[in-house]
């Protein structure tokens, strides 16, 4: 979804709304142009803030609820008010030839309207597939957490070494699969699940708790540090062998601290009904509402405009599309 579609929709909205002002009422209650301004007030207030965030990287999301689920319950409604303004002597579904039903007293607004459910499907599925693939690789640092939690007093310096180095190389992955969803204009970009992520993790490798009781001051002791401007993960290997030569037993317990808070934020953000697991479950059902519903809501509001999706969307979408057909039902 671009900026240009957000501010075209808003000036049809404005449109609508004056248009609907001295239109008579039917015998059924409001008139169309009535139920489409109320319905598209509605959806522009409740849900294209939100949009814009997740595709444009404009606002926040909470964990349990989001403008997914508000999207629902607007189609759902803008689909009934609909109706009330469609000609009864007209064919249902009766479209012309660019689409557009004619039957409403607006036509290019509803048309308008399905042009953006068209992109948001589309929009969904692309973050659906980069928030699983997300989650996929917290799991993979959840067991660096743990593994690093393992290390023990008995363990050899080039064992532990390679540990770390192994450590720093996958949270670097991590950060680099992710950079430019998260950027803005990203297809995560103002996904708070995203968000809550990437700032954990951080704070764990951050923290100057780890190993406190053994004198040290967390990682950075270590040698191990954050760039403030890439986010990436690095290691002073002079300064990583000398603590663990000089202070073996407060290197051990810096790692091993670490390591187990870091398991547990990462398994914490992956858990069933946090983060990630409640954005996964939203995106979900307004995929499956909108494919399962597309034909019906194309019939009442014209076909829209097909959805478009370049690069990094399209190659999300196509991820989507394969893991959909490997596992035979809904990615969602």
């Amino acid at each position: 979804m671009s900026t240009n579609s957000i501010s075209s929709l808003n000036a049809l909205l404005n449109q609508t709304k004056t248009a609907a002002k001295g239109t008579s009422t039917s015998a059924g209650g409001s008139s169309f142009a009535e139920s489409m301004a109320i319905s598209l007030a509605s959806f522009e207030a409740q849900t294209l803030g939100s949009l814009a965030g997740s595709a444009l990287g404009g606002s926040s999301q909470s964990s349990g609820t989001d403008s997914v689920g508000s999207l629902l319950s607007i189609l759902k409604g803008s689909a009934t008010a609909a109706s009330s303004g469609v000609d009864a002597s007209a064919a249902p579904g009766a479209l012309s030839p660019t689409g557009r039903n004619t039957a409403l007293f607006d036509p290019e607004s509803a048309y308008s309207m399905m042009s953006l459910i068209n992109q948001t499907g589309v929009t969904y599925k692309a973050q659906y597939s980069e928030l699983s693939e997300m989650r996929s690789y917290l799991g993979g640092l959840q067991k660096q957490g743990e593994s690093l939690a393992g290390i023990g007093a008995d363990s050899s310096d080039a064992g532990i070494t390679a540990q770390v180095q192994s450590f720093v190389s996958d949270y670097n992955a991590w950060v680099k699969r992710f950079d430019d969803d998260m950027a803005q204009g990203g297809m995560l970009a103002g996904t708070q699940a995203a968000q809550v992520s990437r700032y954990e993790l951080e704070q764990d490798v951050k923290s100057i708790f780890n190993g406190a009781s053994e004198g040290m001051r967390g990682l950075r002791d270590l040698g191990i540090s954050i760039d403030e401007q890439t986010g990436l993960a690095s290691i002073d290997s002079a300064k990583f062998n000398a603590t663990l030569t000089g202070n073996r037993s407060g290197a051990v317990a810096t790692l091993q601290q670490f390591g187990s808070n870091l398991a547990d934020s990462a398994g914490l953000l992956v858990s069933d009904g946090n983060f990630i697991a409640n954005r996964l479950n939203n995106l979900g059902k307004a995929i499956d509402y909108i494919d399962s519903n597309t034909t019906s809501l194309q019939a009442e509001f014209g076909t829209g405009d097909p959805a478009q999706a370049t690069g990094a969307v399209a190659q999300a979408l196509a991820a989507y599309e394969r893991n959909r057909a490997t596992s035979g039902k809904s990615a969602a």
